[in-house]
């Protein structure tokens, strides 16, 4: 605390003046001595007793007094103004960004980061004037605006502290872009409030509050944004967490499987963890892992060859030029673990210690059975079709059934391929009569749909080109293929892709269609010839290409599920199920027990999107509700078990560092002191007037 002179010397003199004042008036009174006397001489010795005053008495306890003398008291320190170097608030429109990601539920600040967050941004509201106006934002991986902009500071505390933690990983994007676009409104939004006009085209001052590590937002502009980063959380933060872990079965043992998983340590010490297998909640097996310390990665801008240094200066970067920057990189450690196939069932690993974020400390793997893709061959005869679908790896991967072109017309029929008991089914010289709730592949024709156009045939067109990329045509080379047929030029709808290019052009299309996808072939493997005789049209079906592209096919369009592992998710992921069943709807309990209906989409597929917790989701299908399947949703984020807070991050084309929230500012006392002042003269008015004696 310091203080500053108010008053010239002349003004002292008489301001201490005054408690003495007062002091000496509780000294002056009137004093009396009983003396027994004749009554005779009474009355003369009343009456010189009116002439005999003694000036000065000892001072009795006096509750008025002390009052009086702390008033001026209070006064004279008032006028000394006393004040504290304390902190101020930048500007007068606010948008206060908090980010409640995975890592802000850290406690390495010995509670939560985001309790931090919310504290510290309570204490800017608190700070706010009645003309300010600010709004709130959270974010995650999504943001959420939680109070628009408002001058009331009540609403704005109520909203920052209802702020709940999630699991998702941060990204500032959404929060940036919201914030841009709700940084100039022209109301504020709250109904039964005060509805004030904001002013446009201002200002505004963005704070975000986040440990850092938010990916870049290219193409952004802050405009008229002012931002100012406050990076939360303990800069010698240390923890161990899993990043990765999955399931296969071992290629050379089919009746077992092989779990690995990986470990990061983001410590400056190397360390060592133990590691716990549990299959269905039982015990299976538990290791040991030593894992090392966090290095810098040094990059260099001449070869570009990089080179790990322990060291936190990176000297010794190598020979390849001058050192561009420095990545300060986790430990890393893998552990594997053998075991029996376990068929249907749950793995859980778990490092055994206790840290500052335990979301981390524990994943998941789901083992399920393998999914056979439901397909129909529709054809008058082809033998070369049937014996590619009829393989012990087809067999492996597909239930197939065959049918000639008479079934399409049939009532049985048209309804289980508009319930979608097919995942494929594959139109060999003919064409459905209504395109079916299932992906189609269609040979020698285009699908009876709007959008789809063929040209006219032309005699042995060349095949010139096919997509390397595509799932259908990898590995399908069709340079050797001898060619003794007729073909047509395909054009499908818009957004359709070309998987195979011929000289008198696409000559095999793939397009979407409500949630399915159709292809058309416009070559026939088997058809009639001018003599009126049916056979193959082709060499293809004996050359290596043909059994490759029909079990991409039936891969790709069927949708088999051939690994017993499931592929793992993050929070906030959305999940497409595939049901076993044609049911229309499907029952998803998540890890903490809330359960949710979903409605079938195209092809017996589901979209679940309530992916928000750590944790195995069951799905249930039918009348019974059985488990028929289980998913794992895992962090699996390094940078959310990286628990150093970033010191910058980058905003478009700016860095912006960390700093404070507030600018130093020196707080005044002197009127606190004088309110103080102003009661205790109030309470010394009772006092006297009352005649209350305390």
């Amino acid at each position: 605390m310091n203080l500053i002179n108010a008053l010239s010397p002349l003004q002292w003199a008489f301001l201490l003046a005054i408690p003495p004042a007062i002091l000496s008036l509780y000294f002056l009174k009137l004093k009396r001595h009983p003396v027994e006397v004749p009554s005779t001489y009474l009355w003369s010795r009343t009456i010189e007793d009116l002439h005999v005053n003694s000036i000065w008495q000892k001072l009795r306890q006096s509750l008025l007094l002390f009052l009086q003398i702390l008033v001026v008291l209070l006064a004279i320190l008032a006028c000394l103004r006393p004040g504290f170097r304390g902190t101020e608030l930048i500007g007068d429109r606010f948008i206060f960004l908090i980010d409640n990601s995975a890592s802000m539920s850290a406690k390495d600040l010995g509670r939560t980061r985001l309790s931090v967050a919310q504290e510290r941004v309570i204490e800017l509201i608190n700070q706010m004037k009645s003309s300010d106006v600010a709004m709130v934002i959270s974010f995650s991986d999504v943001q959420r605006v939680e109070q628009s902009f408002t001058h009331s500071r009540s609403q704005l505390r109520q909203r920052v502290n209802r702020i709940q933690p999630t699991q998702r990983r941060t990204d500032l994007s959404d929060a940036l872009r919201a914030a841009a676009g709700l940084a100039n409104p022209g109301r504020t939004s709250e109904v039964g409030t005060n509805d004030y006009q904001v002013a446009e085209a201002l200002p505004a001052t963005l704070y975000i509050y986040s440990d850092g590590g938010v990916p870049k937002v290219p193409d952004f502009s802050l405009g008229n944004l002012e931002p100012i980063y406050v990076a939360i959380g303990d800069e010698q933060a240390e923890n161990v967490g899993i990043v990765s872990f999955s399931t296969e079965q071992n290629p050379e043992k089919p009746t077992q499987m092989q779990a690995y998983a990986r470990l990061e340590n983001s410590g400056t010490e190397p360390v060592t963890v133990e590691v716990e297998l549990t299959l269905d909640g039982e015990f299976l097996d538990a290791a040991e892992v030593q894992i090392p310390a966090r290095a810098v990665r040094s990059i260099s801008s001449g070869s570009g060859a990089d080179s790990t240094n322990a060291e936190a200066d990176g000297e010794g970067a190598g020979d390849g030029g001058d050192v561009e920057r420095k990545d300060d990189l986790p430990g890393a450690a893998g552990v594997q673990f053998e075991l029996e196939h376990p068929g249907h069932a749950v793995l859980q690993l778990t490092i055994n210690q206790q840290d500052d974020f335990p979301l981390d400390n524990t994943a998941y793997s789901v083992v399920n059975r393998p999914r056979q893709a439901n397909v129909l061959l529709v054809t008058p005869g082809n033998e070369s079709l049937e014996l590619a679908l009829s393989t012990s790896e087809a067999a492996r991967i597909a239930l197939v059934e065959i049918e000639p072109p008479s079934v399409l017309t049939t009532s049985a029929h048209q309804a289980s391929a508009e319930a979608g008991i097919y995942d494929l089914i594959i139109y060999d010289q003919c064409v459905p009569v209504r395109m079916p709730a299932a992906n189609t592949l269609i040979i020698g024709d285009i699908p009876p749909v709007d959008g789809w156009s063929k040209g006219e045939r032309v005699n042995r067109p060349v095949i010139i080109d096919t997509d390397p990329a595509h799932p259908m045509t990898q590995l399908v080379q069709m340079g050797d293929v001898k060619y003794n047929y007729d073909g047509f030029p395909i054009d499908g709808p818009t957004g359709a892709a070309t998987l195979m290019d011929a000289d008198v052009g696409p000559i095999m299309v793939i397009a979407a269609r409500a949630g399915f996808e159709d292809v058309a072939l416009g070559i026939d493997i088997v058809g009639k010839y001018a003599d009126g005789n049916v056979g193959p049209k082709t060499e293809w079906p004996i050359r290596r290409s043909f059994p490759v592209f029909m079990m991409n096919t039936v891969r790709y369009l069927g949708g088999a599920r051939l690994s017993y592992s499931t592929e793992s998710h993050q929070p906030g992921t959305a999940v497409k199920i595939r049901s076993s069943l044609p049911v229309e709807q499907l029952h998803v309990t998540s890890p903490i027990g809330n359960e949710t209906t979903l409605d079938r989409e195209a092809q017996n597929s589901f979209v679940y999107s309530e992916t928000d917790h750590v944790g195995v989701y069951e799905t249930k299908e039918g009348r019974g509700r059985e488990i028929a399947q289980r998913f794992a949703v895992n962090m699996f984020s390094s940078r959310e078990s990286d628990l150093r807070p970033e010191p910058n991050i980058v905003l478009g084309y700016e860095l912006v560092d960390g700093q404070s929230a507030s600018e130093p500012a020196r707080k005044e006392l002197w009127k606190w002191l004088l309110i103080i002042a102003l009661s205790v003269l109030v309470f010394e008015w009772y006092v006297y007037n009352r005649r209350v004696y305390l």
